[in-house]
Formats: structure tokens, sequence, C-alpha cells
């Protein structure tokens, strides 16, 4: 890996941690998103990086804010999560196998997809939703989580329309995407697909991730609806660019 390779890393890992800290989620969309658009490393491997983001970022969070969890909504909701990841990752497999072209519209897709989530603010619920909800929510993000360590947008929406504190959310959902990168990174291994040699400089994107994570807790923005307006459009943009070339070369294999 090159010095510009790596140095492209080591900013979308400041970035994603950034927004990561302050909004619960977005990690793994942002890296996964410029790493398909840059070329920076393989799908695969970027995901297995995002996993140990993940872990690091979740670490420092959760330090003093695990006891805002909200544990009625974690358990049903992990518990699903890690039954769904493992047919996640088996269709990471067998994209991989058929088409890099594939793999790249369904993460565009599910990027874009995200992006719009992410700009519409969830009306908040009376009542707090049921148990089969989040047990459906976890699920969806468990499938997300295993293609592509993306395991946020669905169960993202649905927890922000719980009637809970704010910290309270944010804190279960990285409770929820660190187990889920554990169960992930504990596949990898044991299926044999360890990255190549070359992957283990893009390591040093984990100084990034504790120093950024550090700067969001300690100087917060003033106004967290401008970070949900820049990621919904660094997002949008990087899904759009990483879908529409993808299916055009499809429809082009596909004509000839």
């Amino acid at each position: 890996m090159g010095g510009g390779d790596l140095a492209g890393l080591l900013a979308l890992a400041g970035l994603a941690a950034y927004m990561q800290t302050l909004t619960g989620f977005a990690l793994g969309l942002i890296m996964m998103g410029g790493v398909g658009l840059t070329g920076l490393m393989p799908l695969p491997q970027a995901a297995i990086l995002v996993g140990c983001m993940v872990l690091v970022n979740a670490a420092q969070v959760l330090a003093r804010g695990w006891r805002d969890i909200a544990w009625s909504a974690f358990w049903p909701a992990i518990i699903a999560s890690i039954a769904a990841l493992a047919a996640g990752y088996w269709l990471l497999g067998a994209m991989v196998s058929a088409s890099i072209d594939w793999l790249r519209l369904v993460l565009g897709v599910v990027i874009i997809v995200s992006s719009i989530q992410l700009a519409l603010k969830p009306e908040p619920l009376r009542d707090r939703s049921s148990t089969g909800s989040f047990v459906f929510f976890g699920a969806v993000a468990g499938l997300m989580g295993g293609l592509f360590s993306t395991a946020g947008p669905p169960l993202v929406y649905h927890l922000y329309r719980q009637p809970l504190p704010a910290v309270s959310i944010r804190e279960t959902l990285v409770a929820i995407f660190a187990v889920n990168a554990v169960i992930r990174l504990a596949m990898v291994t044991a299926a044999g697909d360890i990255p190549q040699a070359g992957f283990w400089w893009s390591l040093f994107c984990i100084p990034a991730v504790i120093a950024f994570t550090f700067i969001a807790k300690r100087w917060p923005p003033l106004s967290a609806l401008s970070i949900r307006r820049i990621a919904f459009g660094l997002l949008l943009l990087s899904g759009l660019s990483l879908a529409i070339p993808a299916l055009l070369n499809i429809i082009g294999d596909h004509a000839s």
C-alpha cells in the first residue's frame, strides 16, 4: 500500500469515526463508500477493516456510556442480528465470485437508501415498539452487517423513533454494532479469509479513529443537523457514483 493510498484511508477513517461518534452510525457507510469509489483496497478487505474500526470506536464511546444502553431494545435486536449475519457474509462471498459489478451495485444501492433514511427526520412514537419489530430490524441489520459491515440504517431509523433519550439510542446502536463486528471478524477467521499482507498497513487507521472519536466527544459541533446534512450529501454522491457505473457495466455485459 503506497503512501497516497494510506493517507486516503486515514482521511476516510477520521471522517467516518467523527460521524459515528456524533450520530451512533455512518462509520461503515462512509468507509465502504469511500473505498468503493477510490479502489484503495478490495471491498471484502475494507469490510474487515471497518469491523476493526467499529470495535475501537465502540470501546471509547462505551467506556463510560454503557450504562445508557437500552437493554430491552438491545437483546432482541442483537440476537436476530447475529442470526442473520452469517447469511450476509455468505452473500458477500457469492457476489465476489459472480461479479465485482454486482457487489458495487448492491453496495451503492444500500448507501443511497441509507442516505435517504438519514435525510428523513424520524417521527418519535408515543409508545415503545413491539419486541417483534426489534427482531425484524435487527435481522435486516445483521444481513447488511454480514455483507459490508454496514449494519446501521434500518435499525438506526427504528431506534430513533422510540421514546428514548438520544444518548440511550446512540449507546445502544454502538453496542449492537460492536457485537456484530466481533462476530463477523470471528467468521472471517473461521472461514480462513485472512487478508493479504498489504492489508495490515491499513490498521494505521486505528489511531485516526481514536483521535477523531476523542475530538467529536470533546468538541462536538454546534449543529447536529448540519452534520446529518453533510453525511447525507457524501453518502448520496458516493452511492450514485458506485451504483450507476456498475449498473451500466452489467447491462453492457448482458447486451453483448
